[in-house]
């Protein structure tokens, strides 16, 4: 192991071009949490690059030559006689004991509970995230949003390889009962669907039991390759489903609907900038915290609207909604109502803004 190590040691790291993150790492110790290719190790290695050489150590777990009990036997003293100061486990595994050093850093799908150390969650990119890979900022930006989704590594494959690639990729990360779930939440995302149901129409395919189901079901949430929002005030009610990024929905099911895929794509910006958000019937999201409302209408015309309007009328009165936000592809403007201020506001605009 100690050849392995040397190895590592000296090999130099590299990784493409990098676009900063909203989130960094500073000289604290840090466990990175996000799903695969979310950019936990360009983000690890980005910083490792801005230290001196011999200072930082970096360790990929899933090298299948690493022995864990020899590497714990000797981690410890190789950092000490090597002075490294950074300590870097990518795809951490629990069997591994940390070595003393200034700081650590350990990327993993799962949270680990660590208390010494801190927690960042690394999702995919929102929106503004996304631009800094676009040449120009124009209106064909949020045309590739919505065909690319918020993996950095999709901005490097040919149109013809991104379906198939990803498949590849989420059936390597997942088992196969937690990608079955998936590709199921892929065909129903932004509609009501709960554990249950998904095992009654997976147990028609394949032999597996509730038990298992609910576990891997549990560990796609745990993991945040699935969301679900609950309805207000109704925490028994069947929650609405969401996937970890819209590029999923094409790449795991052949189901068209525009309109549940944006409602995805706003749900993943309101949980990057982490609002509360719940649905209620006729209604997208309603923000407590905010008294607003979002309604998800990428195509909409004054008629329509009105009549949504209407529709929820009661539960505007009842929950004194100050702000209704229509989130549309490209038409913006104002509509009078009495009860609210109705703002129609395209996605990019909104995305960008506080």
């Amino acid at each position: 192991m100690e050849i392995l190590l040397e190895e590592f040691y000296k090999t130099d790291l590299h990784i493409d071009k990098y676009h900063d993150r909203k989130v960094f790492i500073d000289e604290k110790s840090y466990q990175i949490n996000g799903i695969t290719k979310s950019g936990k190790t360009q983000l690890v290695k980005s910083y490792l690059l801005a230290h001196k050489k011999n200072s930082y150590l970096y360790i990929d777990c899933n090298d299948i030559r690493i022995e864990f009990d020899e590497l714990n036997k000797i981690l410890n003293k190789f950092c000490q006689e090597n002075r490294i100061d950074i300590l870097v486990l990518d795809n951490y595994k629990e069997s591994i004991k940390f070595p003393n050093v200034s700081q650590l850093l350990i990327t993993s799908e799962h949270k680990y509970n660590i208390p010494e150390i801190d927690q960042i969650d690394l999702y995919p990119l929102d929106y503004e995230e996304f631009l800094a890979y676009e040449h120009k900022y124009d209106s064909s930006a949020l045309n590739h949003f919505f065909q690319l989704g918020g993996l950095p590594v999709m901005h490097k494959l040919y149109i013809d390889e991104r379906n198939t690639y990803l498949q590849q990729v989420f059936q390597i990360a997942l088992d196969d009962v937690e990608f079955d779930i998936l590709t199921m939440c892929a065909k129903f995302n932004s509609q009501k669907l709960s554990a249950f149901m998904i095992y009654e129409r997976l147990k028609t395919k394949r032999k597996i039991s509730k038990d298992k189901l609910y576990k891997s079901f549990e560990a796609l949430l745990e993991k945040k390759y699935i969301h679900l929002v609950e309805k207000y005030n109704h925490t028994k009610a069947t929650k609405k489903i969401y996937l970890c990024d819209t590029s999923l929905k094409s790449a795991l099911s052949i189901e068209k609907n525009f309109g549940r895929l944006f409602e995805n794509m706003v749900y993943l910006e309101l949980l990057k900038k982490s609002r509360d958000a719940y649905y209620e019937d006729e209604i997208d999201f309603y923000l407590p915290n905010k008294d607003e409302i979002i309604l998800c209408k990428p195509f909409t015309d004054e008629r329509r609207l009105f009549k949504k309007l209407e529709s929820i009328e009661a539960f505007l009165f009842t929950h004194s909604i100050q702000k209704i936000t229509v989130i549309t592809m490209n038409k913006e403007g104002s509509v009078s109502h009495p009860l609210a201020s109705v703002n129609i506001i395209p996605f990019d605009i909104w995305a960008l803004g506080d």
